[in-house]
């Protein structure tokens, strides 16, 4: 599933790009704090975890979480 079935299948409103990009970008920031490693392959892990299809699940309010949970929840690979 892309991006744009998300959201054509959204119960919800669906946030703004700009809401989504500060929720991304406060996950790779603290991605790259917590391990060390460069902003841009931060992203691409970010991207490509399982966080980032829980982050665009617009039936959910996964994105409206607080940051240190969502990157919580990317770190241990668990949501609670």
């Amino acid at each position: 599933d892309g991006i744009f079935d998300n959201i054509s299948e959204a119960k919800y409103t669906v946030p703004t790009h700009w809401e989504i990009g500060k929720v991304y970008k406060r996950l790779i920031l603290g991605i790259s704090k917590e391990k060390g490693i460069n902003v841009i392959d931060a992203l691409f892990e970010a991207y490509n975890s399982y966080i980032s299809e829980k982050i665009d699940d617009y039936n959910s309010s996964f994105y409206y979480e607080a940051p240190a949970n969502i990157l919580n929840a990317y770190l241990t690979g668990s949501i609670e």
